[in-house]
């Protein structure tokens, strides 16, 4: 799922900067979800991107990025959702490249920048406007299961800490469901 595996929880990436849905504004932009830990509400930001206006929580040792192993991770992360990806039959389809390289790249940067990372993912790309992004791909209820499975195995591959886990688990799996854009 070439742009449907860059996870958000974003209503239409047409919104105007704080309009969009909760926990969808890129870290470190002043918008819902860049507050300071602990300070966001409730189902909102990623920890770890810093208050609205701030630099972003970057090589912090107190931001989710840091606390699960920073780039080394989330690189494992990617690897080994792809890895899913590249034999599945519905979601290879929807990768217009032949190389599955790039799109594993921007899904890394995006999730880095997302949980306090660097903010390569926006310096490159823009805003994530990820519903926006996904909209080219017809993505029904069976192709965001089978994202959610080898995403899943790719998550239980990194064996963080219960807490951590659950809290990266619980924002892929909304973003997976926001991503749907076709009836079943």
């Amino acid at each position: 799922m070439e742009r449907a595996v860059e996870p958000s929880t974003e209503p239409s990436g047409t919104e105007a900067p704080g309009t969009g849905a909760p926990g969808t504004e890129a870290p470190g932009t002043g918008a819902p979800g860049t507050e300071a830990p602990g300070t966001e509400a409730p189902g909102t930001g990623a920890p770890g991107t810093g208050a609205a206006g701030a630099e972003p929580l970057a090589g912090r040792a107190d931001s989710f990025y840091a606390l699960i192993g920073g780039h080394e991770t989330f690189a494992r992360l990617v690897a080994a959702f792809y890895a899913g990806v590249a034999a599945d039959p519905v979601l290879r389809p929807m990768y217009p490249e032949d190389d599955l390289g790039p799109a594993a790249e921007r899904l890394r940067l995006f999730l880095e920048q997302y949980w306090g990372g660097p903010t390569t993912y926006s310096q490159q790309r823009g805003h994530p406007r990820l519903r926006m992004r996904h909209n080219p791909y017809a993505v029904d209820a069976d192709a965001r299961d089978r994202w959610l499975s080898h995403m899943r195995i790719a998550v239980t591959s990194l064996r963080l800490a219960p807490i951590l886990e659950s809290q990266l688990w619980d924002y892929l799996e909304r973003a997976a469901w926001s991503m749907v854009n076709t009836p079943s």
